[in-house]
């Protein structure tokens, strides 16, 4: 099987096997997207370099509890990043500006300065699809996907914040993710 042509949920299997080389490419694909969502919560470049390692650690060890059932890999991978970043800004006691956030801020510089021409582009790529796809969602529900995983807020707080139910925030929320699914998988 050739790793690199390998599906995401493919690469999930062959790391809960213990394969290493399915974890690399994994990080390979989405090391940069986890970097440029910690590094939104915690404004801090060493810190969202440790919540990368953290999320693609804790991969390492919970890819064979993995349900692609329940969430595509990104989903995931996401998932895991929000919370270790929340994690770490409880334990701080800092919480991220509660202002609004701009999708041509994400970081442009590389996760690593190593690797080839081929990975930079690729990651610079997914940078762009992902940029391009944020840019192309309703206000409402971009607005509230940044509060969540960029700010770190929960769906109560974004309520507060935006005055508005919290019902109407879990659905943009939702629509905002299921919209953004649509959009990344036509790219």
């Amino acid at each position: 099987m050739d790793i690199k042509k390998a599906e995401d949920t493919i690469l999930i299997e062959q790391i809960g096997r213990g394969h290493e080389a399915a974890l690399s490419e994994l990080y390979d694909r989405y090391g940069r997207l986890v970097f440029s969502i910690a590094y939104h919560m915690v404004h801090n470049h060493q810190t969202a370099e440790e919540i990368t390692l953290d999320v693609f650690t804790r991969v390492w060890r919970k890819a064979a509890t993995y349900n692609s059932r329940k969430a595509k890999v990104t989903t995931w991978l996401t998932s895991l990043t929000r919370n270790r970043a929340i994690d770490i800004l409880r334990r701080e006691q800092v919480r991220p500006e509660k202002g609004s956030i701009g999708w041509g801020e994400l970081p442009t510089e590389p996760v690593s300065q190593q690797g080839s021409p081929e990975v930079k582009a690729s990651l610079s790529w997914q940078q762009e699809q992902v940029r391009q796809a944020l840019a192309a969602l309703p206000e409402t529900q971009r607005e509230s996907l940044a509060l969540a995983y960029f700010r770190g807020m929960s769906h109560s707080e974004i309520a507060a914040h935006l005055e508005i139910p919290l019902g109407t925030i879990k659905g943009r929320i939702r629509a905002g993710m299921q919209t953004l699914k649509g959009l990344l998988n036509e790219s």
